[in-house]
Formats: C-alpha cells, structure tokens, sequence
C-alpha cells in the first residue's frame, strides 16, 4: 500500500521505471544495441576505393563524351566553325538567325511534322490493338509477345537497307512488286517514285515494323496491371466488349497511354537513320531526297558542308522543338501530376 502511495504521490518514480535509458533520452535517439536491433553497416575506407574505381570510369566517360561535348556544341553554335571544331571566332546568335532563315531547314521541320501527325496516332493505334489481341490469348502469350517483339532490337541501319534492298528496291523481282504482279500491277520504283509519293509507304511500313513491338509489349504491361476485380465486377454489371474497352480498360491505361504518346512524339522528331539510308545514294548523299528530316539536314550541313556552327546551332533548335512539344503535351494530357 505504500508503494502504491508513494508512485501516485510521485509519477516521475513511474516515470522513470518504464522510460528509456538514460543515455538514449538525453541523446534524444532511441539506443539500437538491444535485442534484435540492427546495426548500421559502415562504410570504410575499402569500400569508396571500389566505388571510385567500380564507377569512375564510367562517370568520367559520361561527363567527357557526353555532358563536355554538350557545352563544347553550344559553344560552336556561337563561332563560326567551318571546317574546324576549334573556338575562336565568335558568331553570337547569328547561326541561328541564318538557320531560322534557312528554307531547306524550315521545310524539314514542315516534313517532320507531317510525319510525325501521321506515324505517332498510326503506331499507337497499332500497338495497343495488338495488345488486345495478345492480351486475350491464353496459351502462348509469352511466344506472341517475344515474336513482336524481335523486331524492336533490330538496327534501323540494317531494317532500312532490307527495305531497300530487298522489299521495295523497284525492281521486277522485288518482293513487293512480285506481291503485285500477283494482282496486275506493274513494277514501281517505290523509292523515287515522287508522285505519287510511294516513299512515304516504304518509311511508314518500316517505322511501323520496327516499333509497334515495343510499345505493345508497355501497353500489355498496362493491360496486365489492371486489377482483375474490376474488370470482373464491370462484367458482372453488363460492361462487355466495346462499352468495356472504353468505361474500363482504356481510362485506366491512361498513364500508360501518355507515356507511350510523349516517347513517339520523341522519336518521331529525332528519325534519322532510316531516311538517311533509304534515301543514301553514296557520294552524292541525300542532297536529292525527295524528304528530309531536320537531322538528316543538319548531318549535310556539318559533315557535307563542314559548317559544324550552324549544325550546332541546328542541333539545339532540335531540341528545344523537341522539350516545348514535350511539354505541350505533358500539360494536355497532365503528366506527372500527382494523383494521376
């Protein structure tokens, strides 16, 4: 009775029964010596030694070939580089005042977004009615989606040259003039055919064969995190088909959806190699090319004209085309919010 007196009288005495140690209170963390606790590893000497020479390389790799090149560009953007990479006789804006002016250049950005209005809505569409397909299949799912997906780890280099050189060389024994022989066409050169513009087929099939894999395979990673409950309740409530497709399955796809649509607008605004190769006829370049992309462009102007200050100043019109579209489309279309 008189303990029990005492600890009312006096709670601080509870208190201090049932508190922490008195080291941890007064170093106001808890102490992590007791039964169970875990250690915090340490790293010592040893270890930063084999973290600098494990990643050193590659840090240093980056920085000079890529982030020095970077500024070392923008910096010849501002010279007046011609036949030379050295610095010295500074051109300010003027680069860009003369690239802006530039008609060639200006019709590439024209050509560019022709090409990319139509291939981005084409492959879209494409891969994500592929991955319905795919998504619907129960055995040989796995087969299905390695098959589509080979394609994507083909270069555009050696894809350009079988198209060219194979499918659509415009030849009589080419493969698509014999698929046409076998419905009465006649032989077309399908390359320097210019009206009507028969190139655009062999660019678009091309672009379509190499990428569509790619993104169906992100699109069926959508489609495969959708819970299974929801799409079973919607059933359950009638939601079958298309009224499925479009309540359920395609609201819910709408991260990925964005994200696929933002890649493609990237990829389309950066296409070089196939219609640098397509069009390539060997020493005369792609001077003649029926359509030009601004890199292809800007690949003549620094390597066939040795102006490395203007294709500078080119590469960074690019890019800054590229970033504002980027966020155009990133603010219609809300990515990156949060609670997306």
């Amino acid at each position: 009775m008189s303990q029990a007196t005492d600890l009312t009288l006096k709670p601080e005495r509870a208190g201090r029964l049932t508190d922490t140690p008195r080291g941890a209170r007064r170093s106001g963390r808890p102490r992590s010596d007791g039964p169970g606790a875990a250690a915090r590893p340490r790293v010592g000497r040893s270890g930063w030694i084999a973290f600098v020479v494990l990643t050193g390389p590659m840090l240093i790799g980056l920085g000079v070939f890529k982030y020095v090149a970077i500024g070392w560009s923008f910096l010849l953007s501002l010279s007046d580089a011609r036949g030379t990479i050295a610095l010295g006789d500074w051109a300010g804006l003027e680069n860009y005042r003369t690239l802006l002016a530039d008609q060639a250049f200006r019709d590439s950005l024209v050509q560019i977004l022709v090409f990319t209005a139509f291939i981005v809505p084409v492959t879209f569409a494409a891969s994500l009615g592929l991955a319905l397909l795919v998504n619907r299949v129960r055995r040989g799912r796995a087969f299905l989606r390695t098959t589509f997906l080979v394609p994507a780890a083909v270069s555009y280099v050696a894809a350009s040259l079988l198209w060219k050189m194979s499918l659509f060389n415009g030849l009589p024994a080419g493969i698509a003039n014999t698929i046409g022989g076998w419905f009465g066409a006649e032989p077309v050169a399908w390359l320097q055919s210019t009206s009507p513009p028969l190139y655009w087929i062999v660019l678009v099939t091309l672009r379509l064969w190499l990428q569509v894999g790619f993104y169906m395979v992100l699109f069926l990673a959508g489609l495969q995190a959708i819970p299974r409950e929801v799409v079973e309740a919607a059933a359950l409530d009638g939601a079958t088909g298309r009224r499925l497709l479009t309540r359920i399955t395609l609201p819910m796809l709408r991260n990925t959806s964005v994200a696929v649509l933002m890649l493609l607008f990237i990829a389309a605004f950066q296409a070089f190699d196939e219609f640098y190769n397509l069009f390539n006829s060997g020493l005369s370049g792609t001077g003649t090319a029926p359509v030009q992309t601004p890199l292809v462009h800007l690949y003549n102007t620094a390597m066939g004209s040795q102006n490395y200050g203007l294709g500078s100043a080119g590469a960074f019109v690019l890019t800054a085309v590229i970033v504002g579209v980027t966020l155009i489309q990133g603010r219609f279309t809300g990515f990156g919010r949060s609670g997306e």
